[in-house]
């Protein structure tokens, strides 16, 4: 049991660094995806130094802390008894349920990526917003799950996210109506 602590610590080190490089990782897709539309030469410019850093944020920071992130919580949840003991609660089920969505939500942006590396662009810039919000989404509602250790109540925590991006969203288009006003 001393050891737990340290494989907890561990664990968010990591979960910490995933979601960060989950969160810039898609704002550097929008900045990829704008550099495509811009002219010669700025378009090459920009393009070859966001392959460079999405490249680098993506397998130096955001692919080792998923995989340690997990090596982590594996180890908490199959080889301690509070971790064993977890496992046999609703809520740890819902978690980890999340825990896969992140993963499907990792292996898209994955996918994202190697298009983005092949200068294919096949998504908007608000279609990336938007998805931005997605791990945003998992963040809350696992935080609440593990906190509140209910089944339940993380329900009210993602319903409160979810109307919160809702306002960012209705507000980044009420910007972007203002913005291509003052430019006309």
């Amino acid at each position: 049991m001393e050891y737990y602590n340290y494989l907890k610590s561990l664990h968010l080190i990591f979960v910490i660094t995933w979601f960060a490089g989950l969160f810039y990782i898609v704002r550097l897709f929008v900045y990829q995806i704008e550099a495509a539309q811009k002219p010669t030469p700025e378009k090459e410019i920009l393009q070859k130094q966001y392959k460079i850093m999405t490249y680098r944020l993506w397998y130096i920071i955001t692919w080792p802390s998923a995989v340690l992130a997990s090596i982590f919580a594996f180890w908490m949840l199959f080889f301690t008894d509070l971790g064993q003991a977890w496992l046999k609660m609703p809520w740890m089920h819902v978690k980890l349920g999340f825990v896969f969505a992140l993963y499907l939500y990792h292996a898209k942006c994955q996918q994202i990526f190697n298009q983005l590396q092949n200068d294919e662009v096949k998504y908007t810039t608000t279609f990336m917003r938007l998805w931005n919000e997605g791990a945003t989404i998992i963040l809350f509602a696992v935080v609440f799950l593990v906190v509140l250790k209910n089944a339940v109540n993380w329900i009210y925590g993602v319903i409160g996210i979810f109307l919160f991006s809702i306002l960012i969203m209705l507000g980044f288009k009420f910007y972007k109506k203002i913005r291509e006003r003052n430019q006309s």
